[in-house]
């Protein structure tokens, strides 16, 4: 049945470094986003290896169009991930997140071509970025409000990392796309060169599980001890509450002799 979130106050534990927290949000933002850049750098070795049609363009616009997919489920994981989080915590919401980005992230980087596995290839590409997509929805409101609440004083500055991170991911992936583009003869960059960039995101994301999972939860959450209440129960009280603001109130009327 559904529930309603509803709070006590208890007592705060002590914040840790804003270091710790930015890099413990940023390295997940930084991972997700960075995943999303290498397989747009690379489409063009992806279309050949799991999209191939015949035709090099038709190949290249199913490509961006299985891309494309992963926006659609955005919204949703925003939903899942961030009620999630409202639930059990802003720390477990991030570990969910990377989570999921991680095991995307390896599907990429292991999948085996259209010329291997037939058809499910392409098929398995389209379960990734719908992961890689439903976990990035989910993972920049939690991220954020884990970084705004572990500061009275310096919100913006901490939430801040979330776009900063993003720009410092799109240099270094931009490097990835250079040096291997401009350093591997084709075939290789064909072969395995293209792999290089997710396999390196896959070694960052157990770093990044890590620091999570031993981050503290963040003090405003924490002053907020989440109880299970029913939400009819919810309803009905405000219902009344409101029932007796807008009820018409009596006047004494005048007296006639």
């Amino acid at each position: 049945m559904a529930t309603e979130v509803i709070g006590t106050r208890t007592a705060a534990p002590a914040r840790p470094s804003q270091t710790r927290v930015i890099l413990a949000a940023s390295i997940g933002n930084a991972l997700e986003w960075f995943d999303f850049l290498i397989y747009g750098y690379f489409a063009v070795n992806i279309s050949n290896l799991f999209f191939p049609t015949g035709d090099s363009s038709v190949s290249l616009l199913v490509t961006f169009a299985t891309f494309g997919l992963s926006y659609l489920v955005r919204p949703l994981g925003a939903i899942v991930i961030g009620a999630y989080t409202d639930r059990h915590g802003r720390r477990a919401g991030l570990t969910l997140s990377i989570g999921l980005m991680m095991i995307g992230t390896g599907m990429m980087a292991v999948m085996p071509t259209y010329a291997a596995i037939g058809l499910a290839a392409p098929a398995l590409v389209l379960v990734a970025r719908l992961l890689q997509g439903f976990s990035v929805g989910g993972e920049f409101g939690s991220a954020t409000a884990f970084l705004v609440e572990h500061s009275e004083t310096r919100k913006g500055f901490l939430a801040s990392w979330q776009w900063a991170s993003q720009g410092l991911t799109a240099l270094v992936a931009s490097l990835f796309g250079v040096v291997l583009t401009g350093v591997l003869p084709q075939p290789d960059l064909l072969s395995w060169g293209w792999r290089v960039p997710f396999f390196f995101g896959l070694l960052l994301g157990p770093v990044g599980l890590y620091i999570r999972s031993r981050m503290a939860e963040t003090p405003e959450y924490v002053r907020i001890e989440p109880t299970k209440t029913r939400c009819a129960t919810c309803c009905a009280s405000t219902r009344s509450r409101c029932c007796s603001r807008s009820a018409p109130r009596s006047f004494p009327t005048a007296r006639t002799t």
